[in-house]
């Protein structure tokens, strides 16, 4: 491995000026004892963010929707064809996470290797994405209580919100342990649902009766959408590439996390590497079992005529298995809340790096003892007050409102990631720095990294596909499903208009501050029985 020459160091130096204030903003809050985050997550908290990131709401209940527009086999496509994507995207940002292991690790990524303006617009596109998704997963759970309840949903939205507040300002180690607890539920619930969907399948319920591929047959396999034979099944089969960037968001919350992760050299790969699996399990095998459990003309799935249920509910009750859909029920309404316990941390996190690099007050860059950005955790909070806008329009509504919006900035970020990664690589190769000595090598490089940019810049430009063929216009579904980009555009050109940035020139990009080159040994790593059998499984 070589390192730079003083020449290189020098022009660095005097050209990147916003790179100079993130470091000494960055100094600043690491001087200051109450300025600073802990390295306080453990090897199980990170494998276990890791896999609450890929299993949340959109699985849960979101895939209903899917389903009941595309049908049972469009939705498979298309949720293994964005596994592979999310696969893609998760082996560049594994690359730069282990090596780079900073505070809101992708908002600085793009600053770093693309252009400061890229940077300030992906930490605020990610804050306001955590903020709104927020929203998004509490009237997701408000929409799961309604199973039981009528009582009004405000009182669920203030005992949720405040629980997650409690949760994120203790300190990291209480959050860390919380998504441990909450991750642990997922994975045992959706291992159950996958075997309780087999036996089903096979006729093992209460009724006996084998499904098979019955509703494959009718109402049929792939649903025509907006318009008639094959281009009406392809436009269902794309419809349902849109619906999954929903349930696929937060996989990079891992990377997000890598500036309080203890040993990022050894836990951020080993987390990257696992991913594969976890996709095929949970998001390929999951929507397969949805789709021979549940019809897609079944009217109480989501945004269907009856009462919005999850799909899972849906199959369990039609087998007649009772008592179980309530605590199946109870279990999705703990996977809501820690998928807004998740965004509450991370999005707190993003705006502490914004104050770091000097992209947004400096007063969120106070920090409790124990090293929790407090400020951070209050404002974005805050913005999780908009659920409330559940008691007037119905949990369904606010909750599709809140996803579209939440998809789109996902996708903004999922493509920025690989972006950054295709300079991050060359400025490897002009540096002539060895990617078999870096802590975590991806695959097939740079094919990944450009295959996301394609898939995740297409399914941006035409996720609003639908308002524009005739008589589908909706004001509504326009705004939300391009909101996001004239958003993010805004960030871009206020930052470099203001500040006069420049794209970084690949032989000044800064591959040294921040790294992390040594495998730390921390004698009070935890290698209990628990964890041991979860390093192995997960």
């Amino acid at each position: 491995m070589t390192h730079p020459t003083k020449i290189q160091m020098d022009s660095k130096m005097a050209t990147e000026k916003d790179l100079e204030a993130t470091i000494s903003a960055d100094q600043a809050a690491v001087s200051d004892p109450n300025g600073q985050l802990h390295r306080s997550l453990k090897e199980r908290h990170v494998q276990f963010i890791a896999l609450g990131g890929t299993i949340g709401t959109g699985l849960f209940l979101g895939i209903g929707s899917a389903l009941a527009t595309s049908g049972p086999l469009s939705l498979w496509l298309g949720y293994c064809f964005t596994s592979v994507a999310i696969w893609a995207m998760m082996q560049c940002l594994g690359e730069m996470a282990s090596l780079l292991p900073l505070p809101g690790m992708v908002a600085q990524l793009g600053a770093r290797f693309v252009d400061p303006a890229f940077g300030f617009a992906i930490g605020w596109n990610q804050w306001y994405n955590c903020a709104i998704a927020i929203s998004a997963e509490t009237s997701a759970a408000v929409v799961l209580i309604q199973f039981w309840t009528d009582i009004n949903p405000a009182a669920w939205i203030t005992v949720i919100l405040v629980a997650l507040v409690v949760l994120n300002v203790i300190t990291v180690g209480v959050y860390g342990e919380a998504e441990f607890l909450f991750a642990t539920i997922k994975i045992l619930t959706i291992v159950g649902l996958l075997i309780m969907a087999l036996c089903l399948d096979l006729g093992g319920g209460p009724s006996h009766d084998r499904l098979g591929f019955r509703y494959w047959k009718h109402p049929g396999p792939m649903n025509e959408y907006i318009a008639k034979g094959s281009t009406g099944r392809f436009l269902g089969l794309f419809n349902t590439l849109i619906n999954a960037a929903f349930a696929f968001g937060g996989a990079e919350q891992v990377a997000v996390a890598a500036g309080e992760t203890k040993n990022p050299t050894r836990n951020i790969p080993k987390a990257i590497r696992r991913v594969f699996w976890r996709l095929l399990i949970f998001y390929c095998m999951g929507s397969f079992a949805v789709g021979v459990l549940v019809p897609s003309d079944n009217p109480n799935l989501l945004y269907g005529t009856g009462i919005a249920q999850s799909p899972w509910i849906v199959a369990i009750r039609s087998a007649g298995i009772p008592v179980l859909p309530h605590i199946i029920n109870a279990v999705l309404v703990t996977s809501a809340s820690s998928a807004a316990n998740a965004d509450l941390y991370t999005g707190s996190r993003y705006l502490y790096a914004l104050a770091v690099q000097g992209q947004a007050p400096r007063i969120f860059l106070k920090c409790t003892k124990r090293g929790v950005p407090i400020y951070c955790v209050g404002v974005t909070a805050s913005i999780g007050l908009l659920t409330y806008m559940t008691v007037s329009s119905g949990g369904a509504d606010v909750f599709k409102w809140f996803s579209s919006l939440v998809s789109i900035a996902y996708l903004l970020t999922w493509f920025s990631i690989c972006l950054a990664y295709t300079r991050f690589r060359r400025a490897l190769l002009l540096h002539n720095i060895d990617r078999d000595t870096l802590p975590f090598k991806s695959p097939f490089q740079p094919y990944l990294a450009w295959g996301g940019v394609v898939f995740f810049g297409m399914v941006l430009i035409f996720n609003g596909f639908a308002v524009f063929t005739r008589g589908n216009w909706d004001t509504r579904h326009f705004i939300s499903a391009y909101i996001g980009l004239p958003i993010f555009i805004t960030f871009y050109l206020v930052w470099k208009l203001a500040k006069k940035t420049q794209i970084v020139p690949i032989q000044d990009i800064d591959l040294w501050t921040g790294r992390v080159d040594v495998i730390e040994q921390d004698p009070t790593e935890e290698r209990g029985i628990l964890q041991k059998v979860a390093s192995k499984l997960f």
